[in-house]
């Protein structure tokens, strides 16, 4: 039996010329959707993260998490994802432990490697340490989570007697999240016992991740699955998904020249766009978009269903009535079929 459905929301934060806003206040009023969501029974806060971006994009995101949980009182947080190359896992598991503190338990962690050489420049950092730095960092965190003193010799990290306090407020540490684009990945996050964020062809990271658990004797269906299946709740596509769609035209000319940059430098997906778990927006009233939303989650096994709230350029007031109706009437007719599967 799959873990019951949660339901939330993504935030990148960046802000183009078209918000007309400054960052302080873009920063504000997404914090008083958050708040409003919270009080609407939402489950999860994400927040992604990137560098070095002309549109703010988020590059910090455990001081929001700290802003936003100290306002909320339901709400998990999370990244999707935490860029581990650039963040040491000693530091990150102090920040998650205070974290872990002042949300008194509603903090988990999504952690992948990156793929964006501009990003790798901008730390110092060559891209071929991406997949040893990231494969310590899961270690190093695991043992930092157990609160126990250890000491860690590896080829990226090396230190002694560590022990991470104050203690975190759930056992074991944050719920952990591995984030995979290849098969290779979907093999780390099963052979790391967590929590899984498919991206791409479910053919080289849904099915490998399941098949791997299974060979060594473990339930996929004990496992939490979340992915990034944005909706628009209207009874008027035709006037409010034009400024959405725009927004995402930004988004997506901003990810493809990572891949491209990727690809230049050597770097290989292994995706094929044909196959790949659909990640686009579903728009349309609550009937549509209960019955889109319940048979995705059905057929790919999603445990944990975001949206982007607040697309590039428009400002969180324009998206808030969408989220109102997605918390309050979208949200729990897809978790009652859900749980009802």
């Amino acid at each position: 039996m799959r873990p019951p459905l949660r339901v939330g929301t993504v935030y990148d934060f960046r802000n183009t010329p078209e918000s007309g806003m400054d960052m302080p206040s873009l920063y504000a009023a997404i914090m008083d959707q958050v708040v409003m969501l919270d009080r609407l029974g939402l489950d999860l806060v994400w927040f992604t993260e990137h560098h070095f971006l002309d549109d703010g994009y988020l590059p910090s995101w455990v001081p929001m998490a700290g802003a936003i949980a100290a306002r909320t009182k339901h709400v998990r947080l999370s990244s999707d994802v935490c860029l581990l190359p650039f963040n040491h896992p000693v530091r990150l598991a102090e920040d998650l432990a205070v974290l872990d503190n002042i949300s008194n338990g509603r903090i988990e962690v999504g952690v992948g490697m990156g793929y964006a050489p501009h990003e790798f420049r901008g730390f110092g950092l060559p891209v071929s340490r991406r997949v040893s730095l990231t494969d310590e960092g899961i270690e190093v965190l695991r043992h930092c989570f157990t609160g126990e003193k250890f000491s860690f010799h590896g080829k990226r990290y090396d230190f002694d007697d560590v022990v991470i306090r104050p203690r975190y407020v759930q056992p074991g540490g944050p719920p952990l999240w591995i984030a995979a684009m290849s098969e290779p990945g979907a093999q780390r996050a099963a052979c790391n016992d967590s929590n899984f964020l498919p991206q791409g062809a479910r053919s080289m990271v849904l099915d490998p991740w399941r098949a791997t658990l299974k060979a060594s004797g473990r339930n996929p269906d004990l496992y939490r699955v979340g992915i990034i299946r944005s909706c628009l709740v209207t009874d008027d596509a035709e006037r409010d998904w034009p400024a959405v769609r725009a927004a995402e035209r930004y988004r997506g000319q901003i990810y493809r020249s990572f891949n491209k940059d990727e690809s230049a430098a050597g770097g290989v997906s292994g995706n094929t766009r044909e196959a790949s778990i659909p990640q686009t927006w579903v728009v349309g009233n609550v009937e549509h978009c209960v019955k889109e939303l319940t048979s995705f989650v059905r057929e790919y096994g999603i445990t944990d269903l975001v949206t982007w709230a607040v697309p590039p350029g428009l400002r969180p007031e324009q998206m808030n009535g969408s989220l109102e109706r997605f918390v309050r009437d979208v949200a729990p007719r897809v978790k009652a079929a859900a749980a009802a599967a």
